[in-house]
């Protein structure tokens, strides 16, 4: 297996911070991504290089595997195995046959990983790497459960979405990683998400939050509106005499709990008064004679 440079592939230098191998990998990510380089084969396979790349470099103990053994770095564990127990194996040799010899040595290595699945009449199982994705989506994709497919490592995999994902929040498929070495179970696919707004509302935890648009006369007098929620529009009675800033809240119409079906959050609005504008000569005078009516 060559030896592949992540922090080349990521446009980073070795001393790179989290930040910035983050930032970087968003950029490529995107400027790669398959939905924005439709038949692509070039641009393919560099956003498997950088997912790849970010694999590793995003997570703090295979980065640090990986700046100690190269392109071995998920035989990390083995080497270190392999080294006490070589250790071990030479002290017991020097004490019986006088030392543990350089080809030996060699032989031990390249049964462990040159093809062997045998070492000394053992087999020897390793986990396989996890991998790591980042899934973009909008507030609205995941207002309700959906199927989505991912593309890791140049694999498909059919995922189930559930409602009232959060953005930041990590959730790990078992057995879609890397696969096990020597017969080993397979390692996980983790995946964070990335959630956008694009919407009005606003979402805090499961609460959604709006500004609604009250026409003065409305809010003098009362009567009926048509607002806008999240999965559709509702009428609403508006209170007489109803007050610039007046809250009102709408049980249920807020954002779904996850993994609880059929639970909600609320929806909360907030009247905001229309003063009205290029006001005719008569209406002019009404309100004139109005404010005459209450004095201040």
């Amino acid at each position: 297996m060559a030896f592949i440079d992540y922090y080349k592939i990521m446009g980073v230098e070795k001393g790179a911070s989290e930040d910035d191998i983050k930032k970087a990998y968003r950029k490529l990510a995107r400027k790669y991504h398959p939905d924005l380089n439709p038949n692509d084969k070039v641009a393919e396979q560099k956003f498997k290089e950088v997912n790849e790349a970010n694999e590793v470099l995003s997570n703090a103990e295979n980065r640090a595997k990986y700046d100690k053994y190269g392109k071995d770095w998920q035989h990390a564990e083995a080497f270190e195995q392999a080294n006490q127990q070589q250790q071990r194996q030479r002290t017991y040799q020097q004490g019986s046959s006088g030392g543990f010899s350089d080809g030996s040595y060699s032989d031990f290595f390249e049964s462990m990983f040159g093809g062997g699945t045998r070492s000394r009449g053992q087999s020897v199982k390793f986990r396989g790497q996890d991998y790591q994705a980042e899934l973009r989506l909008g507030l609205k994709d995941v207002y309700t459960t959906h199927k989505r497919t991912l593309t890791v490592n140049g694999k498909n995999i059919r995922l189930t979405i559930p409602a009232g994902v959060k953005d930041g929040q990590v959730i790990s498929i078992k057995g879609q990683g890397g696969e096990g070495v020597n017969g080993g179970p397979n390692g996980d696919l983790i995946i964070s998400f990335s959630i956008e707004n694009h919407t009005k509302f606003k979402l805090d935890d499961n609460n959604l939050y709006a500004t609604v648009d009250l026409d003065l006369y409305l809010a003098i007098l009362g009567g009926d509106i048509t607002v806008d929620t999240f999965d559709g529009k509702v009428k609403l009675k508006v209170k007489p005499e109803t007050q610039n800033g007046t809250k009102v809240k709408l049980k249920g119409k807020g954002f779904p709990v996850y993994k609880k079906e059929g639970e909600y959050g609320d929806l909360y609005l907030t009247f905001q008064l229309k003063i009205p504008t290029n006001l005719t000569e008569k209406e002019q005078e009404l309100f004139s004679e109005l404010s005459k009516l209450r004095p201040a």
